[in-house]
């Protein structure tokens, strides 16, 4: 077929197509009666004959029957055959014009299938590990699936309700005008934390890749953003361990008859440490003489467990006992992922579940405390005015993306251990309901503890009320001190922080591995790669992780949490994520393969979200955030130096500098004319040869295009592209 041809063909298939992905479809035959007369000799065949016989090989079957001419009887056989399809041809040109559509709308359905098995289809397996007939021949080992649809659930769950859901979804929410902030909350979780959280489960179940080969799949020219994802998830995993280090110390040091923290009379304190029982004494009470004080609690924090130094600059002699934790804990989180999501799918039944029986343990001996009233109405108390300060909306925005662990690739990489046509679409929702909800009564377990003790303490509930690290080691822990039994809900309190930590943790670091691991699965999936290679990595983790847990280490810590995975590195990941999909890919092509996993499409409200609404929100959050940027400081004292906030704008970058960076390496790494190049990289990628191998798929390649041969355009942008051609 010429250019001419062709072009014509694909002016007559826009007029009748709805998605760009029809186009696919209708370039497999070489006209439009061709296609018509293809589809009626096929129900014919399926009326008349078993389903053994093709309908477009059984007319060439016949037609070198006739041929022979030896072959009387195959010559008798195929006359009234090809008179038979003869016959076809003409009632199918006179076919009406909504039986044309309704076979045209048959062989596009056929075609997505085709091009899923064709092009995405994901490397097979059901079963993990290296077979030894793979082994012998070569060939990468069979991905694993999850056992159950509970182990993914719990996975997903354990993997984003964490710290933040605990200590800062409370304070952020008292912080920025009480129930006020429930609106812009609900507006980015709507708009943005659901969708990504969505797309990015949705894009490993289709690819069954991880966090960086599914995006060599869907569109290579945006590879950068699995980059940028490992990047994060990286430098998070590096510096969120710290925080379970710190609390399994507390873990240990609360198994005594009198907290060690409760009392002034330990060799770390100072002579201006002052306990609460004379705190309340109002005859002792005296406001001039006691703002040189500090509370038995704040210094075990910052004499006993951190040692803290004078500044970065300083960072002092490493702390043995919290380098002794840290091992702990990366041990207890190497064999939890060691064996793959078989001992992910397992560990996640403890660890994901008993966080949220000691949460609501502690909302019921919260709201039975006196004060505890108080403390809820100043959690919740509405202040309408608050909602004009752009401040309120980057931090409702932020939050979002913290809490459902978005933009790190580990959704991703839990999506992609799934079977092809699991209904992960229902159980996303449930889970961000689940999460949500956790963040939300969470804050009548945190701040109906805080009003008991600003009671107890005769002070305003602002003056205790804490975030992050704060509240979990500084206010939380002064709070068990005066209730009854204080080492036991110590113990309880450190349980509940140490689990919802840690499975996050190794989420993470399990989402980390599986996107490496894709990269090279020939090499790493093999007998004891896998293992080794997570080992490693746990050690290089640990060690940079030292760093943290010296005299200064706090320093370095807040360095990390503030730049290395900020809300602006998220914001920009997730703002190329929906641009990819909707606008390149397109978004009505990949409802079509959502409707081909889960059974049907999904409501409009998430594809409207990936071409407009997330990309405005992720665009104006991470303006205003850059706008409204303040330097980091250390308890609003400590001021870091000019070479640490350079060292920290280079964390940050060093993540999303990964999606231009790489979209220059491919452009350059591929050859031909540079739109020629684009239209390639633009394309989804074709199949490794062991899935091609296994499945018996053809391959395709996005290089045909060149020769005016299979091809599939994507969104219309890269249609329009590609249509140049035809000039």
């Amino acid at each position: 077929m010429g250019d001419a041809e062709s072009c014509l063909l694909r002016q007559q298939t826009r007029e009748v197509r709805k998605k760009p992905l029809i186009n696919y479809c209708f370039l497999r035959a070489a006209t439009s009666a061709e296609l018509r007369v293809l589809a009626a000799a096929r129900l014919t065949s399926q009326r008349r004959a078993p389903r053994t016989a093709s309908s477009e090989v059984e007319p060439r079957r016949e037609g070198a029957r006739s041929a022979d001419p030896a072959g009387q009887r195959s010559r008798r056989r195929a006359v009234p055959r090809r008179a038979e399809l003869s016959a076809v041809e003409r009632s199918a040109v006179a076919a009406p014009e909504s039986e044309e559509e309704d076979m045209a709308t048959k062989e596009k359905l056929q075609c997505l299938k085709d091009f899923h098995k064709d092009i995405l289809k994901p490397s097979p397996g059901k079963s993990p590990g290296t077979r030894p007939e793979d082994e012998a021949e070569g060939k990468p080992p069979q991905r694993e699936k999850w056992a159950s649809r509970i182990d993914f659930v719990l996975s997903v769950a354990g993997g984003f309700v964490g710290l933040g859901n605990v200590w800062r979804f409370p304070y952020l929410c008292y912080k920025n005008g009480g129930g006020a902030f429930l609106i812009p909350y609900f507006i980015f979780l709507f708009g943005g934390g659901l969708p990504v959280f969505f797309l990015e489960v949705i894009i490993g179940q289709y690819t069954s890749e991880g966090g960086i080969t599914c995006w060599e799949k869907i569109c290579p020219l945006f590879a950068g953003i699995g980059y940028a994802s490992i990047v994060i998830v990286s430098l998070l995993n590096i510096y969120y361990i710290i925080i379970l280090a710190w609390a399994m110390y507390y873990l240990f040091q609360s198994f005594q008859s009198e907290l060690p923290w409760a009392k002034c009379n330990h060799s770390w304190n100072t002579p201006h440490c002052l306990e609460d029982t004379l705190r309340r004494n109002r005859s002792l009470w005296i406001s001039n003489s006691t703002a040189n004080f500090t509370s038995p609690v704040t210094e075990f924090w910052e004499r006993k467990v951190l040692s803290l130094s004078s500044g970065i600059d300083e960072p002092g002699a490493l702390k043995w006992d919290l380098a002794l934790c840290l091992l702990l804990v990366w041990l207890v989180c190497f064999f939890c992922i060691w064996k793959g999501v078989k001992s992910t799918g397992k560990v996640v039944y403890f660890t994901a579940t008993f966080p949220f029986a000691m949460l609501l343990v502690l909302l019921v001996r919260g709201l039975t405390l006196p004060g505890a009233g108080a403390g809820i109405k100043f959690y919740l108390y509405p202040d309408i005015s608050r909602l004009e300060d752009p401040q309120v909306w980057i931090d409702a925005g932020t939050q979002i993306f913290f809490s459902y662990a978005i933009c790190l690739g580990a959704m991703t990489s839990l999506g992609s251990y799934n079977k092809y046509k699991y209904n992960s679409y229902r159980d996303c929702m449930l889970l961000g309901c689940l999460n949500s909800g956790t963040s939300f009564v969470s804050g009548f377990a945190i701040f109906s503890i805080l009003g008991f003790m600003a009671q107890e303490q005769g002070v305003d509930i602002a003056d205790v009320a804490e975030s992050g690290p704060g509240l979990a080691f500084i206010a939380y822990p002064k709070a068990v001190t005066m209730m009854p039994l204080p080492t036991f809900w110590s113990i309880l309190f450190f349980i509940m922080l140490l689990l919802l930590g840690l499975d996050s943790q190794f989420v993470e670091v399990e989402g980390q591995i599986t996107s490496l691991v894709d990269l090279h699965p020939s090499l790493l999936r093999k007998g004891f790669h896998r293992e080794i290679f997570i080992a490693s990595i746990c050690c290089v983790s640990y060690l940079l992780g030292l760093t943290m847990v010296t005299e200064g280490g706090m320093y370095v810590f807040q360095l990390f949490d503030y730049y290395a995975a900020s809300g602006v590195c998220l914001l920009w990941v997730a703002f190329f994520e929906c641009f990819a999909i909707a606008w390149i890919y397109g978004s009505d092509n990949f409802y079509d393969g959502i409707e081909d996993m889960i059974g049907y499409r999904p409501g409009p409200w998430m594809k409207y979200c990936w071409a407009v609404v997330t990309p405005l929100l992720c665009t104006g959050c991470f303006i205003f955030s850059l706008v409204k940027y303040v330097p980091l400081t250390y308890n609003k004292v400590y001021t870091y130096p000019t070479w640490a906030i350079g060292l920290g704008w280079c964390l940050a970058l060093s993540s999303m500098v990964c999606v231009p960076l790489v979209m220059v390496i491919r452009l350059a790494q591929t050859e031909g004319p540079f739109l020629v190049r684009l239209k390639y990289l633009l394309t989804p990628r074709e199949p490794n040869r062991w899935a091609v191998e296994h499945e018996g798929a053809m391959p395709y390649s996005s290089r045909m295009a060149v020769n005016n041969t299979l091809r599939k355009p994507t969104h219309i942008i890269v249609e329009t592209m590609i249509n140049c051609d035809c000039i």
